[in-house]
């Protein structure tokens, strides 16, 4: 029985020796996994300290716009959004109820809205958006020790969609540290405080998406992109990096829902605090002006135009006595690069002018003709908005089918080009499927240049079209509504 138990302890044995030997030779790969998760758990920010530090110096924005200066401007939510939040929420947009439901009978009730913004200064300066107190009647700002103090409008731009508050009298103003947007860099991390939906001191984190974006709306702010949750009341708050320094001024957020989707867009400090002293100092703001109409380099233009590769801002239109003009830059020109800082897209280049010192002197690599050349340019104050340009005249007429290129094209009368700020060209009067149509030429455009090479009659537009290489991408300029752009074609 002995040697039985003998028999059958020794395989308990190995085993337990096993166990411990597997046990011993996995030791290090569960020290190296538990030192990796402490040293991820490390990795992941902590921002109590630095929200601490900076909440006291944001503050939230309420403003009144009364009935007669008012339409829905002042209103931040629509009635979707406003049925999701708390009554109380509601009655503050709506006005005191009725007790048989709605607002009061007879009159329409003052609007209101909320938003965030942030001080920079101990005499009492706020930075805010534009659209949060456009057309107020009255502005106040409450601090987070619940102090409540009405503010003056020194100044807005529209353009920037910046405004510039100001409160008197007012001891002890926590101030916030200004950074450098410059210094940004995709993947960093930032983060927001603000008053989403009316709440607060709202904290949200994220990081930087993407640099120097582009909107329709905006070409002279070379906005942030986050993934920081921002919605509706965020807007004016501060955007902080991770030295509790303020970078930029969330200002707009892509939605289809009216709520926060994964992408948000904050004004890069830099061009902030230039408008900031702008305001400030003299009330209005001065921009750069080239006075081009630029588009986007693709890769068929790049072909037409000798470019390796898709890079630049093409020149469309050169306005009449622009900076431009009197520098000598053509429509047809690619603008390479600006006071020595290339340009990768078209958006990069309104910026650059913008923040450019208005009678400052500036240089640009520019490529004309297959060869880069520079300029120099002394640029000018943008104008304010409001100018119109007459539309090119719509004709229809004519056989297509054995027209050069599959258009007909007719002189263009003196008086349209009058209108258009043209002094020749040609007017497509009717366009069959081929090489013009599938460029997207269609009839009423003026086409002013094939090529590179001017078009002023009807027989130079034919002559230019017999030059034409076979199967090459080539430009063409048009003139479409008073407004010129490059397209190409493939004869």
């Amino acid at each position: 029985m002995s040697r039985i138990t003998g028999v059958t302890q020794q395989p308990r044995n190995l085993q337990s020796g096993g166990m411990l030997a597997t046990l011993l030779a996995m030791l290090p790969v569960l020290v190296l996994a538990a030192w990796s998760q402490a040293v991820a758990a490390q990795a992941l920010p902590d921002f109590t300290g630095l929200v601490k530090e900076n909440a006291d110096a944001v503050v939230n924005i309420s403003t009144t716009t009364m009935p007669e200066a008012s339409n829905t401007r002042g209103m931040p939510f629509d009635e979707r959004q406003l049925q999701q939040m708390p009554e109380f929420f509601q009655d503050f947009f709506h006005g005191p109820r009725s007790p048989f439901g709605g607002g009061a009978p007879g009159r329409a009730q003052p609007r209101r809205s909320m938003g965030s913004g942030f001080i920079v200064s101990e005499d009492g300066y706020i930075l805010t958006n534009n659209h949060v107190v456009e057309g107020a009647d009255e502005i106040i700002v409450r601090l987070n020790d619940r102090r409540e103090l009405p503010a003056t409008l020194v100044g807005t731009d529209p353009r920037s969609d910046m405004a510039v508050l100001k409160i008197e009298n007012a001891e002890d103003l926590p101030v916030v540290k200004i950074g450098q947007s410059s210094d940004l860099e995709v993947g960093e991390w930032v983060f927001a405080i603000g008053s989403p939906f009316g709440f607060d001191y709202t904290v949200t984190s994220g990081i930087v998406s993407a640099l120097g974006r582009s909107l329709p709306s905006e070409n002279y702010v070379p906005f942030i992109q986050t993934d920081v949750a921002i919605n509706p009341g965020n807007s004016g708050g501060p955007l902080f990096n991770m030295d509790g320094e303020v970078v930029g001024i969330n200002s707009q957020i892509y939605t289809r829902s009216g709520g926060f989707m994964g992408v948000s867009f904050a004004i890069p400090i830099d061009d902030a605090m230039n408008v900031f002293r702008q305001l400030r100092d003299k009330g209005s703001v001065s921009r750069g002006w080239l006075g081009v109409l630029i588009q986007e380099v693709n890769r068929d233009l790049a072909e037409s135009f000798g470019l390796e590769r898709p890079r630049g801002a093409l020149i469309a239109e050169v306005m009449p006595d622009s900076p431009a003009q009197e520098s000598g830059l053509q429509a047809g020109d690619i603008v390479l690069s600006y006071d020595g800082e290339p340009i990768e897209l078209s958006s990069d280049l309104p910026p650059m002018v913008g923040r450019t010192p208005v009678g400052e002197m500036a240089k640009l690599k520019v490529l004309r003709g297959g060869e880069v050349i520079e300029l120099g340019v002394e640029i000018g104050q943008l104008p304010e908005e409001g100018g119109q340009q007459a539309a090119a005249p719509s004709v229809d007429g004519g056989s297509p089918s054995s027209a050069p290129l599959g258009m007909v094209v007719e002189p263009l009368p003196a008086d349209a080009a009058d209108s258009l700020g043209i002094d020749s060209g040609v007017v497509v009067t009717n366009v069959a499927r081929g090489a013009a149509y599938e460029a997207g030429i269609r009839p009423g455009d003026v086409i002013t240049e094939i090529n590179r090479k001017k078009v002023d009659s009807v027989e130079g537009f034919r002559e230019v079209v017999r030059d034409l290489p076979d199967g090459k991408a080539v430009s063409v300029r048009v003139v479409r509504q008073g407004r010129a752009l490059y397209l190409v074609m493939k004869p």
